[in-house]
């Protein structure tokens, strides 16, 4: 009876069911006010049927990289870590928006001072919508719109007089994001594709989205170098998972979205000073997988352009940490094959190194002698090229560290039967700081390279090397005739030895042919004795009993 009397009172709802209930309309909350990527409170916060609305057409939460709504979970922790996450908004195409609804809003100039930041704010919310660029013959009404809207948007943060506020921060990073951190295309080839022909001969390819991207670039531009930008407030929205989708972008095959991207990032390093250390740390894991794994990627000119700055202004001395990233990271990208890609600006920074620590010029020249191409004659080339830009920093005590093994290079250079390797090395020769480097260690120098250079001088077939190589040694026997002759004549001898020893081995195969020939007819040996020059017979019984024991 008691039983039955308290089934029919009414039971009190669970919390997990007003939750749930609160949440089943498939909208989440607004992102967290800290998050770059969130949406403030005056775009979110609407009336409740503007709310369903929204809903309807994908304003409400997170959608899927094909522009479908994604599902939502009703778990309290999943919402919590959606908050809290910075990055979950950027990698999607923008708020779905039926092509009716898209209208442009009011100009700037015909709305009051009082109300342009709120227009402001709509105009942003309102270019968070991402068009689909592969058919361009679809929503051209709505994309000149946007479009429309972009400009104005540069413009009015280009002519703004007071400082940008935490709302406005929030919703201009959150619209950049939503614009530009996408997932970039696979490569059209494989690394063996790759191989068989000259990248630098390619066709450049064009995202089909670039009349989009090309003004929120600049929009981003003007906002990091705005100064109404307050860096302190910045730093929170420009975070460290926005700079990493940043640098995610330097992999894109369009050239111009990679030289935004490097005006950008250089502005982000200069006033973002709290984010110098990362940035250079994710820089550098962006080399090892380069170096180590992928030996892929397109902007590591545009990255080694920034380094180069950077480098220029680094403090002196050096700290530990920047010389780990030159031994580390700098002087091995010199090993993937197209390094010919890169190496004017990487061979820029090298040597800003060697002009800021003249200690570093001995690392720096082993590290190139490392790393030096043995058949790939262009590549050894350039490597000659930028070895003549180092040893002009190089002062005299750390040449003479590394002038043994530097000159045997040189000397394999300069007989090298590629003519514009020899004719390159020739003329680092007769550089003048390095013609005089050379001087000063003349006696070390000299015995190791004369047998290139008359080697060059009896029998290289291009007449352009044998001029130049009578230059070299015209500028050795003027500076020391003695050491010159010294030379000379232990090369005569060294010839001799050699003649003799060539004389003495094709005598002993001369001997060993006929000894074979005259016994092709019997069973008997014919041995070649290890240690002498003379050609031994073992008879066939003493054969017979070596075999029988």
């Amino acid at each position: 009876m008691i039983k039955q009397i308290f089934g029919k009172l009414p039971r009190k709802t669970s919390k997990s069911s007003q939750n749930d209930s609160n949440n089943g309309g498939g909208v989440n909350g607004p992102l967290s006010v800290n998050s770059p990527y969130g949406l403030n409170s005056s775009s979110t916060l609407k009336s409740s049927s503007a709310s369903s609305k929204s809903s309807n057409s994908g304003f409400g939460g997170p959608r899927s990289s094909n522009g479908t709504l994604a599902s939502h979970s009703n778990d309290s922790s999943k919402t919590n870590q959606a908050k809290k996450s910075a990055t979950g908004i950027a990698t999607q195409v923008g708020p779905l928006m039926p092509p009716g609804v898209y209208e442009a809003l009011p100009s700037f100039r015909d709305v009051p001072n009082s109300e342009k930041q709120s227009l402001f704010l709509k105009k942003l919310n309102m270019c968070c919508f991402v068009f689909d660029f592969t058919d361009p013959a679809k929503n051209l009404r709505e994309k000149d719109i946007k479009r429309q809207t972009l400009h104005e948007l540069v413009d009015y943060i280009s002519s703004v007089t007071s400082k940008f506020n935490e709302v406005a921060m929030q919703e201009m990073t959150n619209m950049v994001a939503v614009n530009l951190f996408r997932t970039l295309p696979p490569p059209n080839h494989d690394n063996k594709i790759a191989e068989m022909y000259d990248l630098e001969e390619e066709e450049p390819t064009l995202e089909p989205a670039w009349p989009h991207l090309q003004i929120v670039y600049e929009f981003l531009f003007r906002f990091v170098a705005s100064s109404e930008t307050d860096a302190k407030i910045a730093k929170r929205y420009i975070d460290h998972s926005f700079v990493l989708r940043l640098l995610d972008l330097f992999d894109s095959v369009d050239q111009r979205e990679r030289d935004y991207l490097k005006t950008i990032l250089h502005r982000i390093y200069g006033k973002l000073m709290v984010h110098r250390p990362f940035i250079r740390k994710a820089i550098n894991n962006i080399f090892y997988q380069f170096i180590f794994e992928t030996e892929r990627h397109n902007g590591i000119a545009e990255l080694l352009e920034i380094l180069g700055s950077i480098i220029n202004g680094f403090a002196l001395p050096l700290k530990e940490e920047h010389k780990l990233f030159l031994v580390r990271a700098l002087i091995p990208l010199h090993k993937p094959k197209c390094v010919s890609m890169y190496h004017q600006q990487l061979s820029y920074c090298i040597t800003q190194f060697v002009e800021k620590d003249v200690k570093l010029a001995d690392t720096v020249i082993r590290g190139l002698l490392k790393y030096w191409p043995i058949t790939n004659s262009s590549k050894e080339v350039m490597f000659l090229g930028e070895l003549e830009e180092v040893l002009e920093a190089t002062q005299a005590a750390e040449f003479q560290r590394c002038v043994v093994p530097l000159f045997h290079q040189i000397s394999r250079c300069l007989n090298s039967l590629h003519f514009q390797v020899a004719e390159r090395a020739l003329f680092l020769l007769n550089n003048d700081h390095i013609r005089n480097l050379i001087i000063q260690n003349r006696k070390v120098i000299l015995p190791i390279i004369f047998p290139a250079l008359e080697k060059n001088t009896r029998g290289h077939w291009n007449q352009a090397v044998q001029s130049l190589t009578l230059n070299v040694r015209k500028i050795f026997s003027d500076a020391d005739q003695a050491l010159y002759d010294e030379c000379s004549m232990r090369f005569q001898e060294h010839e001799m030895k050699e003649r003799e020893k060539q004389e003495k081995r094709e005598s002993g195969w001369k001997q060993l042919e006929s000894l074979a020939a005259s016994k092709a007819v019997s069973n008997d040996a014919v041995l070649v004795s290890r240690f002498m020059s003379s050609v031994t017979i073992s008879t066939s019984a003493n054969q017979e009993a070596t075999a029988g024991s």
